[in-house]
């Protein structure tokens, strides 16, 4: 940021747009980009996805200004956000729902991955070579995702085919069911299920965002750390909620393999997940940094465990042929009441601190499980029941 500042000439007011800039397309597109999955199907889409996201990266390279550089962050925030419901309709075809809650926590994996990958290595490539050679560089590295993609997604399909019969998941949660392909989405949107389960959702994306832009900084102002001990130490705990991703989404299909229902399956890993979230609030009144450290570890991995399957819960109660726009909006959501978020963050740690910010971070989880449990059971879309 700061060398495209003052390569550009742009000011902090300028910097703000570039930012809404990218949001904005951002949370729309997860919304739009789902709709157009459910329209061309996850293989074309992902391909779209990925094309315009590489092009988009690597047109920031030759920006002159305010105008183009909102204008290629803006393509960059579709791309990115179309990206995410294609990511989860991908997994819903593909993969049978003893193995989809595994999946989506390999996707999630990506996130805090590159939370900690990327900026050593985009901080190498712009010290060497100057910051438009960074964006060149990485969005190039997109289009070596298109043919590994292209060859495993037709193995994978047949994989699913050939797993789902053995797992006597109920045909009406088929996309072939003849009466699934009535369901409207606005019919889906009305369910007290789905709009409980996109609440819960919506709190697990107000606490990873708060994660990514204020956790640094915390440690920096209120805990002294310089950014040699911030490069050397604040990569733990974003790794551990990698770990949180897998270990939990792994244990809630190990369950389900072994004859829980999907419901107990996902829940019994939902509940331990949630406790963990009140760790953070250790992160805050530890004396130690390391105890502090150890405690935002322990709650991030709670948040990437219980993220993993509340995201995997979305995907199991809607019908399957509108399962990428319905898991886009609750990510538009998720998004908006991120953003929301941060301007009430900001003003109470302007006049308050972060004392009332852990405590809301540490009682965020727990909340979310009172609205995952008042949902009801977690059981695959059929047409015709009740609300659950």
């Amino acid at each position: 940021m700061p060398q495209v500042r003052q390569s550009l000439s742009l000011s902090n007011k300028d910097y703000g747009l570039v930012v809404n800039s990218f949001l904005l397309l951002y949370m729309v597109f997860y919304v739009v980009g789902g709709r157009i999955s459910d329209w061309l199907g996850s293989r074309r889409s992902f391909i779209l996805n990925v094309t315009t996201w590489s092009i988009a990266s690597m047109l920031h390279a030759f920006s002159q200004g305010l105008a183009s550089l909102c204008a290629f962050r803006a393509m960059l925030g579709a791309a990115e956000g179309g990206f995410f419901p294609t990511a989860i309709r991908a997994i819903s075809d593909c993969f049978p729902f003893s193995h989809r809650a595994k999946a989506i926590g390999i996707m999630l994996c990506g996130m805090s991955v590159g939370s900690f990958v990327a900026p050593p290595t985009v901080a190498w490539l712009a010290v060497r070579y100057g910051w438009r050679a960074a964006f060149l560089v990485t969005g190039a590295l997109g289009f070596l995702l298109l043919i590994p993609w292209m060859l495993l997604q037709t193995r994978t399909s047949r994989f699913a085919e050939k797993d789902e019969p053995t797992l006597a998941v109920s045909q009406a949660a088929s996309p072939q069911s003849p009466s699934s392909s009535t369901v409207s989405i606005l019919h889906t949107l009305k369910q007290r299920k789905y709009l409980l389960l996109l609440a819960a959702r919506s709190i697990t994306d107000a606490i990873w965002f708060f994660c990514l832009f204020w956790i640094p900084g915390y440690f920096q102002e209120v805990r002294g750390f310089n950014l040699s001990q911030v490069g050397h130490l604040l990569w733990i705990p974003y790794f551990c909620g990698d770990i949180g991703a897998l270990v939990g989404t792994w244990t809630s299909s190990a369950l389900l393999t072994r004859g829980l229902s999907l419901d107990r399956s996902r829940k019994a890993v939902l509940v331990p997940s949630a406790l963990l979230g009140l760790c953070s609030m250790g992160t805050f009144y530890a004396h130690s940094h390391l105890v502090a450290l150890l405690a935002l570890s322990l709650a991030l991995f709670g948040v990437f465990s219980w993220a993993g399957n509340i995201q995997t819960a979305i995907t199991e109660v809607v019908p399957p042929q509108h399962v990428a726009i319905l898991y886009g909006i609750t990510g538009a959501v998720g998004t908006f009441t991120a953003a929301i978020s941060q301007l009430f963050i900001g003003r109470i740690v302007d006049h308050v601190g972060y004392e009332p910010v852990f405590l809301a971070l540490g009682i965020g989880l727990p909340f979310a499980l009172v609205l995952a449990f008042a949902a009801g059971k977690i059981t695959p879309w059929q047409p015709k029941t009740t609300d659950g």
